[in-house]
């Protein structure tokens, strides 16, 4: 595979040299970056565009729309909106790009920004307000839905959404607790999770599935993949590629799910007398899952959960 990127990049994000290469990047296209983050991504997509390519980057976090503004004032190639991946058909209608763009890029979870600025509320290794909001201008905090919630929905939130074993306890103990004190900070959080369960996991944290059951709930993480997906495979020109790279099972479930359907086509039944090339495919899968090589995590452990898959299509 080609090297887009040095691995020793500051920044680099997950997967960068591989993401690029599914893209399969046309210097006049038109491609949308629907999670900028701190814009590593869009940056290399940027290298290998002429002068007639366009970059739409989408973000929910104010702090990566800062970094976009500033980039759309570097760049007149590339442009930024506040939205969720889960609206770009929206802007992308806005724009008149509907069925012309070349490739769409969704690079799912948690940016390292994010994880490692204590204020958003996302780590249980830093101690900070109890937020998890991707966008702290709307909806409610993490603290907020765990001092209301009902208990069976708190439990069911982490057995489902973190695929916590001991959700029950966890939530149990969170009601016990906020009938003292609320719980407003991510290290309170951290700390009960930890008394709440029984065993361990090798080199994992106790809280980590709590804490990613929370986060994917308090920002409708699932559903906006869900919707994200179909809407930039609506988006698509015949042709164009939709490159994802998720982090957890219950993301890559969705995403691999959706591109074998999409790859199967008519869903009819198997008796029907019909040719497989008949079923009306909408995409074709391009290569095998890919995950991060020995080099990259080396430099990156948190690349270690990530899965790479790419569709093009076909109609």
């Amino acid at each position: 595979m080609t090297q887009i990127l040095p691995l020793q990049s500051a920044h680099l994000p997950v997967l960068i040299n591989e993401a690029i290469e599914a893209l399969a990047i046309t210097s006049s296209g038109i491609y949308i970056d629907g999670t900028f983050g701190r814009g590593g991504h869009a940056r290399a997509v940027l290298d290998l565009l002429s002068a007639d390519g366009q970059l739409l980057g989408l973000d929910k976090d104010p702090e990566a729309i800062a970094t976009g503004d500033a980039l759309s004032e570097e760049d007149g190639r590339f442009s930024i909106a506040q939205c969720s991946f889960a609206e770009m058909s929206a802007e992308i209608t806005a724009r008149d790009w509907v069925g012309e763009v070349n490739g769409v890029l969704l690079d799912l979870g948690v940016s390292s920004p994010q994880l490692d600025v204590a204020e958003r509320g996302f780590s249980f290794q830093k101690d900070g307000p109890l937020d998890m909001r991707m966008d702290r201008t709307s909806g409610i905090s993490a603290a907020q839905w765990l001092a209301t919630a009902e208990e069976d929905d708190i439990a069911n939130i982490i057995k489902t959404l973190g695929e916590e074993r001991y959700g029950k306890r966890i939530a149990r103990a969170i009601v016990e607790q906020r009938e003292t004190a609320p719980l407003t900070t991510t290290r309170e959080l951290a700390i009960l999770v930890d008394k709440a369960s029984p065993s361990r996991e090798k080199y994992k944290h106790p809280a980590t599935r709590t804490f990613q059951a929370i986060r994917i709930h308090i920002n409708n993480e699932l559903e906006d993949i869900k919707q994200g997906l179909v809407q930039a495979l609506d988006m698509l020109a015949v042709g164009g590629r939709l490159v994802v790279i998720s982090f957890h099972s219950l993301e890559d479930r969705i995403v691999k799910r959706f591109f074998r359907d999409e790859a199967l086509g008519d869903d009819l039944p198997s008796h029907f007398p019909i040719r497989a090339n008949e079923l009306n495919p909408r995409v074709r899968l391009v290569g095998k899952a890919i995950k991060a090589s020995d080099a990259e995590l080396e430099m990156n452990p948190r690349a270690r959960s990530a899965v790479l898959r790419v569709v093009e299509k076909l109609a």
